[in-house]
């Protein structure tokens, strides 16, 4: 396999101005007209790095923050964040700038994967990105855990369609029928619609569903929809100049002020359009909202599905309803919210959640060194009123059986003294578990409790560092019990990095909260050395139990 690619990445922007031919009845810059330049530009990074042709297999879940208005800038910066062996993962990021103000604002933040297409079909292993910043690294980290998510989309999918299905959620008095709502286009592929592939261009397709999408939503509300968000364009197939291109568009559910539109697109030749062989080549599903001459969000009327199909779409609208929003609470959270609750819908945004969190909070700049042991280092870190910790330990085992170690919990009351008990609640996944942890009262004289979520990790490279991350999480099985007090951990874990066969670095970080700021002012003022106790502890069970294997 030949290995290609631009070691320096791929890292493309692209400004244009929006003209009165972009932009919608509104004078809005048209979703469809953005999606194609979002696609375009995506598209040059990812080829930019490989070196080759490539094309789109699909673009996350996008969400539309502010509307560009004629006479406005647009800027899209393209950028890949993480080579796999033929593909790649692209971050879009699209902001507006007026131009007598000079006011810029974020538009919309996706993550697209392109597929390497070399001319001639053979294949090719991509080079890894050239890492330059430290935003390049942790985008480089987190590009593994979105494609986590990507991964096993389908089966959270699946889990919550049995719940749904098994609700009773349906009301038909009033609602307004499906069949009203379907809209089917057809279109012929010509060859100003193709790219320097000789495929339909992605952008195009994306704005074809967007325009039979958005009709379909008008006749359910009688008004202009706007694009909020989509799930997901994913693309199953190519197609070429001279392809009749079938979209069938139908809304699937309402929910008070928005409404979901599924796109099913399908390509026929000259020869498949007569004996009707379909090719199922991409399907999306949209959000719209509508509003009023005075901006405000107008009401959609509940929708009644009249087939066993309908009613799969009906209730596959909620599912993913639960999903987005889970996703959009997970990645929009402040490093100080209170732990998440741990449901079906949100088990793999917590999850990624968790490692991002732990992940930036090793890669910020500032960190401060306080105390220096022979194997130990301590450091601190000031960000506003959060203060952060950190316990560099040098340890005589590999990096892997370390990681072994630290990442079962069961261990920890070994060497940590603030752990009295620590047992599974739950076992996710082999890489997830959740632990319930008593702990040792404070000056409440109550003993404490927590609920936590580990994610482990291992790295996809000897660079990278084995990760175990640590948040708070909310069970409903596990309520706060008076006998103790119900403790948060907002973000804390280890990152274990290989320095040799034998050795290895071992950083434990503790974004502080009121249960740790006793311990660490104490060794702060010189009255106490029960951090870097706990740490000679953490090193001497870990070259003890290493010995053994």
């Amino acid at each position: 396999m030949e290995r290609r690619g631009a070691a320096a990445g791929g890292d493309v922007c692209v400004c244009q101005a929006v003209l009165p031919a972009h932009a919608d009845h509104r004078g809005e810059l048209s979703a469809g007209q953005l999606l194609k330049w979002m696609d375009a530009a995506a598209c040059l990074a990812a080829e930019k790095h490989a070196g080759v042709s490539c094309v789109t297999a699909s673009m996350d879940d996008i969400q539309f923050e502010e509307a560009a208005r004629v006479g406005q800038i647009i800027s899209i910066k393209a950028k890949v964040n993480r080579a796999f062996k033929t593909s790649m993962e692209v971050g879009i990021k699209v902001t507006v700038q007026d131009v007598l103000t000079n006011v810029e604002k974020i538009v919309s933040v996706a993550y697209a994967t392109y597929v390497a297409k070399p001319v001639g079909g053979g294949k090719i292993e991509l080079e890894p990105v050239n890492l330059l910043s430290t935003e390049d690294h942790l985008e480089h980290t987190l590009a593994i855990e979105r494609r986590r998510i990507r991964l096993g989309y389908e089966q959270v999918f699946q889990n919550l369609m049995q719940e749904s299905n098994k609700e009773d959620t349906f009301e038909e008095e009033d609602a307004v029928s499906t069949d009203l709502t379907h809209v089917q286009s057809i279109e012929l592929v010509q060859p100003p619609h193709a790219n320097h592939h000789g495929n339909t261009f992605g952008g195009q397709i994306m704005a074809w569903m967007e325009t039979v999408a958005s009709i379909s939503a008008s006749r359910l509300c009688h008004s202009y929809p706007v694009l909020k968000s989509v799930n997901m364009f994913k693309f199953w197939g190519p197609s070429v100049v001279g392809d009749r291109l079938v979209f069938n568009a139908i809304v699937n559910n309402t929910f008070q002020t928005s409404v979901e539109v599924g796109v099913r697109v399908e390509a026929y030749n000259c020869e498949e359009w007569i004996k009707d062989q379909a090719r199922h080549i991409n399907s999306a599903f949209l959000i719209f909202n509508t509003v009023n001459d005075k901006g405000e969000l107008l009401t959609f009327p509940r929708i009644k599905p009249t087939t066993k199909d309908g009613m799969r779409r009906y209730h596959g609208a909620i599912a993913r309803r639960r999903i987005r929003l889970a996703r959009k609470c997970m990645l929009s959270a402040n490093e100080d919210k209170s732990s998440d609750p741990w449901e079906r819908s949100n088990q793999a945004y917590v999850s990624y959640s968790n490692i991002a969190a732990l992940t930036h909070l090793a890669a910020k700049p500032g960190w401060e060194i306080t105390s220096t042991l022979d194997d130990i280092k301590i450091w601190t870190h000031e960000e506003g009123d959060v203060l952060s910790l950190k316990v560099e330990m040098q340890v005589q085992i590999p990096s892997h059986l370390a990681f072994s170690l630290l990442s079962d919990f069961t261990f920890r009351q070994q060497w940590d003294k603030h752990f009295l008990t620590c047992e599974v609640l739950q076992a996710v996944n082999e890489d997830e578990k959740i632990y319930y942890v008593t702990s040792p009262p404070m000056t409440d004289h109550k003993p404490r409790d927590f609920v936590i979520l580990v994610s482990q990790r291992q790295p996809c490279k000897p660079s990278e560092p084995y990760i175990v991350a640590v948040k708070s999480v909310t069970l409903m099985s596990m309520p706060p019990s008076s006998e103790y007090c119900r403790s948060e951990i907002l973000c804390a874990g280890f990152q274990i990095y290989g320095d040799s066969n034998r050795s290895c670095t071992v950083c434990y970080f503790n974004q502080v909260t009121s249960g740790v700021m006793p311990y660490l002012a104490a060794n702060l003022t010189g009255s106490s050395k029960s951090i870097e106790d706990t740490a000679l502890e953490c090193i001497k069970f870990l070259e003890l139990k290493g010995s053994k294997y």
